[in-house]
């Protein structure tokens, strides 16, 4: 599915297509064949990495709670305290999580694009089975 609407769910301060680029949280841009754009200028490719870590769609007026709960989600992952490895086993063991694993990643996790763009129930679900 192509999402025609996303938001800067953080500040981006990034290089994007058409040069540096300062984007406030909140500000609202359009994808046009999977670019994201501003001001009819093209700032990044939606699927890409500073796509993913900066904007949400916002197709279903959802983009804050989408936005905060995958940076929620990747940051409480990231912690390497004594709960690390039981967060990952129940990722990876949770068919919720699986539909949203790349699967050309066998030997390590990483997320999907799908991931960025999921249902909120979805995100709440990996959300509360991380927060052990």
């Amino acid at each position: 599915m192509e999402y025609r609407n996303y938001v800067a769910k953080r500040r981006a301060r990034i290089k994007g297509l058409s040069g540096e680029v300062n984007i406030p949280y909140g500000t609202h841009l359009e994808a046009h064949d999977g670019i994201l754009t501003l001001d009819g200028k093209p700032i990044c490719v939606a699927t890409s990495q500073n796509g993913l870590d900066y904007f949400a769609q916002n197709d279903d007026g959802q983009w804050e709670e989408r936005g905060k709960l995958t940076i929620e989600i990747i940051s409480t992952l990231a912690k390497r305290d004594k709960k690390y490895q039981a967060r990952w086993d129940k990722v990876g063991n949770d068919s919720v999580c699986k539909k949203y694993r790349r699967k050309e990643h066998e030997d390590f996790w990483l997320w999907s694009p799908d991931f960025y763009t999921a249902s909120i129930a979805d995100l709440w679900h990996i959300k509360e089975l991380i927060n052990i």
